[in-house]
């Protein structure tokens, strides 16, 4: 029996690294009982890879404190997900950014609730400012903005 190019081509197919179909990230997101729009940014983050566990509590100000963010620029959930807290309704391509770079911060956060963020009804009609801060209390940077 002649040797194939079927075999060869097989081992070729396995030993070749293709891209890998992004990871689930799992994420806990603590919302206030009677706030809507965390359930439509969670379904959101869902469409973009997250599995989101939706945890209503009624002492939201309290675990964003705890977590790090800056009260003034407190939103309406904190996520919490592979090591950071994402504050508010960030768009998905910045907290892919956060997962890429990496960056040696406690989170990010875009503060209030701003027409047109993913979650939020209406159209965009601002730069919405994303700030990263740290869990020991330095001053917010801006990390991104859209």
């Amino acid at each position: 029996m002649k040797p194939t190019y079927a075999f060869a081509a097989f081992a070729l197919a396995i030993a070749t690294p293709t891209p890998a179909l992004a990871a689930t990230i799992n994420a806990i997101m603590y919302k206030n009982p009677e706030c809507s729009c965390c359930e439509a940014y969670a379904a959101y983050l869902e469409q973009n890879g997250f599995k989101v566990d939706i945890k209503p509590v009624d002492n939201l100000s309290q675990i964003s404190s705890d977590a790090g963010v800056p009260a003034d620029l407190e939103g309406c959930h904190t996520l919490m997900f592979d090591g950071y807290v994402v504050d508010g309704h960030v768009p998905v391509d910045i907290v892919r950014k956060l997962l890429t770079e990496r960056p040696a911060i406690t989170g990010i956060t875009l503060a209030g609730m701003p027409a047109g963020t993913p979650g939020m009804g209406g159209e965009k009609a601002e730069t919405w400012t994303i700030y990263a801060f740290t869990k020991d209390g330095k001053a917010p940077t801006v990390y991104a903005t859209e």
